[in-house]
């Protein structure tokens, strides 16, 4: 690896004042990958974070490892960014403070906490000096700005470590020059370099002359993992006292000079649009700047110089609506469609013991707790916009050509997000935005209400599975898992970051959507031959990648089936799973989950245990939760188990709170939470009928167990969603005797 190189500036920003230095990270150790999706090979396995395909568990018939086990989606987005990987900046100032400039969103995951532990770390600075602002979209970056499939972490683990340790030795390598002293003979702590004679140099008195340092005299190399004194250590987000108090902003915070506050009236159909409309009586109403139509005809924009005036004047509007392409469309045929999109299964059931089943998952909105929000300001020659963007380089490519600038004409500002779960990943709001600034001359802030997000925003597409698993003498011989789903729309940047990693996966037959599938679609088992296959049905309706995208209803299914051919062959679930996982760390997780939530132990008539386990990402969790369902009609879940292994959690807290976040979304959506389409309208429109699961609704008892740390970081956000999801559903089904084949139960 080469070291890093000295600059005064960005490649984003203008000159950068002397009495600080950057340093770039250069590129990390070329890695060779398999192109080809549907074979990959042993090259695969030199990527960061593969793992060996694990030998069949005793007892289980062995099944071929699948794409997942060689290289994941994780590995493929790693390898797309390591061209760039030299561009993260790390920046001391003169007075002090450590900026680690992030090319990523923080919408509420804590990863803005766990970059600045690992800055911290490896600087030895105090976690207080340390800022992690939101870089602005760099095209540059190329793929290293998308924020997304549990990869983070993940990703920024080495390069930030890398960062941080090179500037730590040219720190003490300017220190050394001033003191006259060996280099090697100091230390650093709590951002300053020590002699030892006890001369302290701080961090920020010391940039200038690092700046000068061309070849440090101390190797730059970060810290082994038993050095560790921050890293692995449960600690409180660094932006909490902020959120609490109300400091941080977002986007609805922001005062940007001029910008107006803007609404929009929307169809009542999905994707329906404008015949004619009267803003007369809006024109006249208090505070009323404006009113013009969407490019496109899908709404009818109102500019005011409050929300509440421009919503009165909104609902003042007289509109005549175009119906949606789904006006004919409700749940009912929705269903029929994907029924008759699966693909059949590969063998019969003559003569054959079979378990079979059939899974139907509604639609689910994101519903992050802060709407979507974006300010715009666009100019003849240029244009600015402020919003929350998890791909904020194709945002600006995509409102670039909407309003005809060139892409170098449009900045893109990062803030931060109050929620996402894969919302954030699409702009609809931006680009709207830049559009209505455009239109009516003037910066605008424009604000989609709770009511637009759930009836016109992104969810999670419906899906309909068909699982048959064969058996014979006690053993699964065959397993075959046949999804279909709405089509999910992945143009956020994820296929050109495939492509750029050798994943050609459409010009090898694959849609983008059945690569993403073959990237993160296991199932963890020793099941025999086993088969997974997608097939998706195109209808008009705005999807996205809602919290682990197909793992949350694929691995549900699959989860639910392991309990049902478990009780078909007389076996306890937990032992049942146990003999078939085919790793060491994930039996020792299900192991802990069991033993920690007493697996087994009596309950009362109505309540019940449940398990799921998920493995995605490389890394893997269980959870044990136990649910009253005495009225079926309002069950709760009253205890929760969870146990995980990351490889090494960075921030420990912050990983309990991903977790438990994950328990939270799989309580809502196996039982109460969707979406209704009733002839083109999703029929939810607030958190009054979208029915997210309440704090009435959660445990009073969580339990949260990491594993020792056993490697380097997996992914960790979209983790717990299908293991949690499971185990609500397993518990269900063994506290009511029924076995629940559509979802959420209580719809």
């Amino acid at each position: 690896m080469k070291g890093p190189a000295i600059s005064t500036s960005t490649p984003d920003r203008a000159s950068v004042g002397r009495r600080r230095f950057l340093t770039y990270l250069l590129a990390a150790p070329t890695l060779t990958v398999a192109a080809r999706l549907a074979a990959p090979t042993a090259a695969a396995a030199t990527v960061p974070g593969t793992a060996p395909v694990p030998p069949p568990a005793a007892g289980a018939l062995p099944g071929l490892p699948g794409v997942p086990d060689v290289v994941d989606l994780g590995d493929a987005l790693i390898l797309a960014g390591l061209p760039t990987a030299h561009l993260l900046v790390l920046e001391v100032t003169a007075a002090g403070r450590v900026v680690l400039h992030l090319p990523r969103a923080e919408v509420g995951q804590g990863l803005t906490t766990a970059v600045a532990m690992l800055v911290a770390e490896e600087l030895d600075a105090r976690l207080d000096d340390v800022d992690v602002p939101l870089s602005d979209a760099r095209p540059d970056l190329l793929f290293n700005q998308l924020t997304g499939g549990s990869n983070s972490v993940r990703s920024l683990y080495d390069p930030v470590r890398a960062v941080a340790a090179a500037a730590r030795a040219r720190l003490v390598t300017a220190a050394a020059a001033r003191w006259s002293l060996p280099a090697g003979s100091l230390r650093t702590e709590d951002s300053a370099v020590l002699a030892p004679d006890g001369r302290r140099a701080g961090f920020g008195s010391l940039a200038e002359a690092a700046a000068a340092v061309t070849v440090p005299a101390v190797p730059a190399t970060p810290k082994a993992a038993e050095q560790h004194r921050l890293v692995g250590t449960p600690t409180g987000r660094i932006d909490a006292r902020d959120i609490v108090t109300g400091r941080a902003r977002y986007a609805g915070d922001l005062a940007v000079p001029g910008a107006v506050p803007t609404v929009v009236a929307r169809p009542p159909t999905i994707n329906g649009g404008v015949q004619a409309f009267d803003a007369s009586a809006a024109r006249g109403m208090p505070g009323v700047l404006d009113v013009l139509p969407l490019p496109g005809g899908g709404g009818v924009a109102v500019l005011a110089e409050t929300f509440d005036q421009a919503l009165k004047a909104r609902d003042a509007l007289q509109v005549s609506w175009r119906p949606g392409p789904l006006a004919d469309l409700s749940d009912a045929d929705i269903r029929s469609r994907l029924r008759a999109a699966n693909l059949p299964f590969l063998v019969p059931p003559l003569l054959t013991l079979h378990v079979d089943a059939e899974f139907d998952f509604a639609f689910v909105s994101h519903a992050p707790m802060e709407v979507l929000t974006a300010v715009a300001d666009v100019r003849p020659d240029r244009a600015e916009l402020w919003f929350s963007s998890q791909s904020p380089i194709v945002a600006q490519q995509t409102v670039a050509a909407a309003i005809g600038l060139p892409q170098d004409a449009v900045t893109v500002h990062v803030v931060r997000g109050g929620g996402s779960f894969g919302r954030r990943l699409f702009f609809d709001a931006a680009l709207e935005a830049a559009q209505i600034s455009q239109a009516a001359r003037r910066p605008v802030k424009l604000m989609w209400t709770r009511n637009d997000d759930m009836r016109h925003g992104r969810m999670r597409p419906a899906g309909h599975h068909r699982i048959r698993a064969t058996h014979a003498l006690g053993q699964v011989l065959t397993y075959e898992h046949r999804v279909a789903t709405v089509r999910t729309d992945f143009r956020h940047g994820l296929g050109e970051a495939l492509t750029a990693a050798g994943f050609a996966v459409q010009a090898g037959g694959l849609s983008l959507s059945q690569g993403f599938f073959l990237l993160t679609e296991k199932n963890p088992y020793q099941l025999g031959v086993t088969t997974q296959l997608l097939a998706e049905v195109p209808l008009d309706v705005p999807t996205g990648s809602w919290r682990s995208v197909y793992s949350g209803t694929v691995r549900v299914a699959d989860e639910i089936m392991m309990d049902e051919i478990a009780r078909t062959l007389g076996q306890d679930p937990v032992a049942f799973r146990r003999a078939r996982l085919g790793s060491a760390s994930a039996r020792a997780v299900l192991d802990t989950v069991a033993a920690e939530g007493r697996w087994g132990r009596p309950m009362p008539a109505g309540h019940a245990q449940g398990v799921g386990f998920h493995e995605e990402h490389r890394s893997c969790a269980a959870y044990l939760v136990e649910i009253d369902a005495t009225d079926p009609a309002q069950p709760r879940v009253t205890k929760a188990v969870i146990a995980a292994d990351v490889g090494r959690a960075v921030n420990p807290r912050g990983l309990e709170a991903q977790l438990t976040g994950a328990l939270i979304d799989g309580i809502s959506v196996i039982l109460q939470a969707g979406n209704h389409i009733d002839r083109g309208a999703v029929r939810e429109g607030s958190y009054a009928d979208f029915r997210y699961a309440r704090q009435r609704h959660s445990p009073p008892s969580v339990e949260v167990h990491l594993m020792p740390p056993s490697g380097p970081p997996g992914g960790a956000g979209e983790l717990g969603v299908p293991a949690a999801s499971a185990a609500v559903a397993n518990a269900y089904a063994r506290a009511t005797g029924r076995s629940p084949r559509s979802f959420p139960i209580n719809f």
